[in-house]
């Protein structure tokens, strides 16, 4: 597929997919969120030869300065619930592949570009990379799935803060809350998503699909069902060539080659 506002390169079973928009922040009009969702969902979701997928931005700048306010500032309330449900779409989408999101955070984070990243799975940042939710200062509220995800992470006090203050916080206090999985400065962070990218993508991706899904929906409901959940997914991982392989490679004392079936 061709794209006007995001690029996707695959390599060794990697795909990076990067908001190209620079010159405007790499916010995200309706076309670019409707890109990222077709891309995720459909495009990458469905490739066998994606194992992991990267999400950037263009640029030293910014990972992406969120929603287009040029786009929003015109809209009335029902154009505006519908870009809100475009959104999330696009969230659910990252949250729901099987496949391991890795957010690569060179800049700022703003807004939606901060809702991006939590509904990535794994978050690395730069050390210039800068977060907050400012719709509060324009405003607006959080609509792409920021009140559900940020209180998760770091509590509902301290995410109601951020909301209603509009605050923004460097990469070590992300770190320090919980948003963040690493901090690393700025010249290595592609190395470092690279190196991450590359180890998650030679895992038996089935079951790393089905540990992305049972966590996901630990969060939802109740022990009883994620213990459910767990074992019948841990069970379905012994109909997979990679289980065979693994856990003869652990006997004969090499490192396993997993296929992904």
């Amino acid at each position: 597929m061709t794209y006007e506002h995001i690029t996707v390169a695959i390599e060794e079973g990697v795909a990076t997919v990067t908001i190209n928009r620079p010159r405007a922040f790499n916010v995200l009009n309706s076309s670019a969120v409707r890109e990222l969702k077709r891309c995720i969902a459909d495009e990458l979701g469905g490739a066998g030869a994606v194992k992991v997928i990267i999400l950037t931005g263009q640029g030293e700048k910014a990972f992406c300065g969120g929603a287009d306010i040029k786009e929003m500032k015109v809209m009335d309330a029902h154009q505006a619930t519908l870009f809100s449900q475009l959104g999330q779409q696009v969230m659910d989408a990252i949250e729901d592949t099987p496949k391991p999101v890795i957010a690569a955070v060179n800049g700022y984070a703003l807004g939606g570009g901060l809702e991006l990243a939590l509904a990535c799975d794994i978050v690395i940042a730069s050390e210039n990379a800068r977060f907050a939710s400012p719709e509060i200062n324009v405003g607006v509220m959080t609509g792409w799935g920021c009140s559900k995800r940020l209180p998760e992470v770091i509590g509902p006090a301290r995410a109601k803060e951020l909301l209603f203050t509009g605050e923004m916080i460097d990469a070590h206090t992300a770190l320090r809350l919980g948003i963040v999985n690493r901090v690393v400065p700025a010249g290595q962070l592609t190395e470092e998503v690279s190196s991450l990218a590359r180890q998650l993508a030679g895992k038996a991706a089935i079951a790393m699909g089905l540990a992305k899904r049972a966590v996901n929906n630990s969060r939802y409901i109740d022990r009883e069902s994620a213990e459910l959940i767990e074992s019948e997914a841990f069970g379905a991982c012994f109909q997979t060539a990679d289980q065979k392989e693994g856990m003869a490679a652990f006997e004969e004392k090499r490192k396993p080659v997993f296929s992904g079936k």
